[in-house]
């Protein structure tokens, strides 16, 4: 089959189209003909490096896909060949104690698709069974494939480890990225007032129409300061960070008493400063979050699948064009969801 490749670690130019084994079907699994995927910044950091094991080379990525059942493992009796489907890309291993308890991303064998194994960036994907859900007939495969990861992701950050109420003030950092555009929408859904960060007077105006309460220019203005200043210097109840060591501090500083950071990436860096005695003071609580549990995933498909969500698409290439798409995430010139379509 085709897919679209890295044999080293390095920047969008080691990218490049191969012939590569179709994968093979295992007796749970299910083979898809991938439709559409589309780019998350993991897939910039997969392909950074710091280096891809031999064992990995070539390496294709892309957690999220849409498409089409192909073949069927023989353990397998939910799903037939030419269902229309959605991927979920969070696996898991089934049998440890965090999987029998329902929190498949605690796994103590959690993987992403397309991070430690190959992902959609191909004609074909075998994934286990329960990693697929039916897609409506009137979703498109392009518009599903902007959905996986970012609204899992977002969904289980605010609904569940957060426990955004109405009513509270939450402040979403990057939001002109994949999870915050996601977690905008699913703020508002849940009666917050959101309060947002991004760069550019155009990807403000953007931010804005797609609901934010208020939206602050990083370039322009202090954020923490900002949103201090809007909640008449009480602070927002919760701080969605993904950014990591340049805006940790500002996070925490613009928290309100007992409120919550909940932190889902590290975009640009790993380590962040704390002042704990503000952190006890203010009795703060600081929250990990990595994609969700397939009930989660379950329940905010169906809200997208219902449009009370809405993926926001920055553009559609055909998967030859991934480099292109590398090199446009990469700039942060993107505002949602890059999506590449696969040919039949």
């Amino acid at each position: 089959m085709k897919a679209m490749v890295f044999d080293a670690c390095g920047g969008p130019e080691e990218i490049h189209p191969a012939e590569v084994p179709t994968p093979t079907v295992g007796l749970e699994d299910v083979l898809i003909q991938v439709k559409a995927c589309s780019l998350n910044h993991m897939d910039l950091f997969v392909r950074r490096g710091p280096a891809a094991p031999e064992a990995k080379s070539p390496f294709w990525g892309l957690a999220d896909v849409a498409g089409v059942v192909s073949e069927v493992g023989a353990g397998v009796d939910a799903w037939r060949p030419g269902d229309r489907v959605i991927v979920n890309p969070a696996l898991s291993c089934g049998a440890c104690e965090f999987c029998r308890a329902g929190e498949d991303s605690l796994c103590v064998d959690f993987k992403i698709l397309g991070d430690e194994v190959p992902g959609g960036a191909a004609e074909y994907l075998a994934i286990p069974a329960r990693n697929v859900q039916r897609l409506p007939d009137d979703f498109g495969f392009e518009e599903a494939a902007a959905v996986p990861l970012v609204f899992l992701t977002a969904w289980r950050a605010l609904t569940t480890q957060a426990q955004l109420k109405p009513g509270e003030d939450v402040l979403i950092l990057g939001a002109s990225g994949g999870v915050a555009t996601a977690a905008i929408q699913i703020a508002k859904l849940a009666g917050a007032r959101v309060l947002a960060v991004t760069s550019g007077a155009e990807k403000v105006a953007r931010v804005g129409e797609l609901g934010a309460d208020l939206v602050f220019d990083r370039n322009e203005v202090d954020f923490a300061r900002e949103a201090l200043r809007s909640t008449h210097d009480r602070g927002v109840d919760v701080v969605l960070e993904n950014v990591g060591t340049p805006t940790w501090k500002q996070s925490l500083q613009c928290l309100a008493r007992a409120g919550r950071l909940v932190s889902y990436g590290r975009t640009a860096g790993m380590i962040g400063e704390t002042n704990i005695r503000e952190l006890f003071v203010k009795q703060t609580r600081i929250i990990g979050t990595t994609m969700g549990n397939r009930r989660e995933f379950a329940e905010v498909t169906r809200l997208v699948f219902a449009r009370r969500l809405r993926p926001i698409i920055d553009r559609v290439l055909p998967l030859e064009q991934l480099r292109a798409a590398h090199e446009r995430l990469e700039a942060g010139a993107q505002f949602g969801k890059i999506v590449l379509s696969v040919a039949s």
